[in-house]
């Protein structure tokens, strides 16, 4: 079933019977999987498939990792060409694209990384000269990250020079937001005790307006995305005052109020 998911979360919709030709199982075993999928709201059947943009849960990180992938890669590198050298102190909120950028930067040796977010904090934990802060709370298995007032109370007692924040929706009227109302708030308190905030997002996350808005947009210091993002949704961003760096394969363009010249990476 995590085979399906995974396509699902991919392609956003799904043939019956193309799936079943293509693992090789019979309509009716792939019609099962869809509807004990379907019970875990992880999606939507519909008459000969499913769909994923109709289902109103939260698809766990763990099926969003194939999603945008190499955007993701792209975006993560930049995020660690953008981090000052020497000593720093890094927040690092949970997602697919922060978990890239965690990867990129696991080789440095001057870092204290602050997380919230149980895979990266294991991920980076073998890296003994990376210091790592991880916060208290209760875990969401949809997003690895621990959230409530237990992880908010770490975060109120710290300083953080610059965050690299992940989110599920980014636009100059909604703000930052996300699925979880929970998981917004302790986001926030991260964001607040961040000098910088740098957003990392695709495209398909620019002019989302979700749920749980986490911070107004003026929290937002810079915006790393891909080309495939909405202009006007760029452009409004811009408006709002945020640096925004637009990659595109493997070239950058720096628009903004702080933009300079930033080599891609």
């Amino acid at each position: 079933m995590s085979s399906i998911l995974e396509r699902l979360a991919a392609v956003n919709s799904l043939n019956a019977s193309e799936l079943a030709a293509e693992f090789g199982v019979s309509a009716a075993t792939l019609r099962r999987d869809l509807q004990m999928l379907e019970d875990q709201h992880l999606l939507a059947r519909t008459h000969g498939g499913a769909l994923a943009q109709s289902v109103a849960y939260e698809l766990p990180v763990r099926y969003r990792g194939g999603q945008n992938r190499e955007q993701k890669q792209q975006i993560a590198a930049m995020a660690a060409s953008l981090l000052p050298r020497g000593k720093l102190t890094l927040g690092l909120t949970g997602g697919t694209t922060t978990s890239e950028v965690a990867r990129k930067i696991a080789n440095r040796v001057d870092l204290t990384v602050v997380t919230n977010a149980l895979n990266i904090a294991a991920e980076l934990a073998m890296r003994p000269r990376i210091k790592i802060l991880m916060t208290g709370g209760v875990a969401r298995a949809q997003s690895y990250e621990v959230v409530g007032p237990f992880a908010e109370q770490t975060l109120r007692g710290l300083n953080i020079e610059v965050a690299v924040v992940g989110v599920d929706g980014i636009s100059a009227e909604g703000g930052l937001t996300t699925h979880d109302e929970v998981e917004a708030h302790t986001n926030a308190c991260m964001i607040e005790r961040s000098a910088r905030c740098i957003m990392v997002a695709d495209g398909s996350k620019i002019g989302r307006v979700l749920l749980a808005r986490i911070c107004p947009i003026s929290r937002v210091t810079e915006l790393i995305t891909d080309d495939s993002a909405d202009e006007s949704a760029l452009e409004e961003l811009r408006r709002a005052g945020v640096t925004v760096h637009v990659l595109a394969g493997w070239s950058t363009q720096v628009t903004g109020p702080k933009a300079q010249g930033i080599p891609a990476p």
